[in-house]
């Protein structure tokens, strides 16, 4: 990796890109690419008037933070993208209540349930494309051995 001299007959500051290929570009950067150009910048300052460590050390840190939020924020979303699949599988079977995209009221029992990339679809009386979040009830109509008393 090279650095060269800004260039002074800009008089832009900062950086050029736009938000959409920034975002490309951060989306790509790591600790280890921030330590490269670090070291860059270290090797190539001014031996008059040197920069502070610090604020590098104070940099890498609030880099490796955020790259741990990161870390839990998609982490959190496969665990919710988890526990939504296994939400949908145990009503497979289940004779369920539901409102759909028009508001009508409808029951039935799920007979199959998809997995899109927007999360699991339910199989409804022959009725397709039920999201979780139509579903405003179980009815319970099967019986559990479990609650039984003897």
């Amino acid at each position: 990796m090279s650095v060269s001299a800004p260039n002074t007959a800009s008089s832009t500051i900062g950086p050029t890109t736009t938000s959409g290929s920034a975002s490309s570009v951060a989306g790509s950067l790591n600790e280890g690419d921030f330590l490269n150009l670090m070291m860059d910048q270290m090797k190539n300052q001014d031996p008059l008037n040197p920069s502070d460590p610090t604020q590098y050390m104070s940099e890498l840190a609030s880099f490796s933070s955020l790259d741990e939020q990161i870390q839990i924020q998609e982490s959190s979303s496969q665990s919710a993208s988890n526990q939504a699949a296994s939400s949908a599988l145990q009503m497979l079977g289940q004779n369920v209540s539901y409102t759909d995209s028009n508001g009508n009221s409808a029951s039935g029992t799920v007979t199959a349930v998809d997995f899109t990339s927007s999360g699991p679809t339910l199989t409804i009386g022959g009725t397709t494309g039920i999201t979780l979040s139509e579903i405003t009830g179980a009815n319970s109509s099967s019986t559990d051995s479990s609650s039984q008393s003897s």
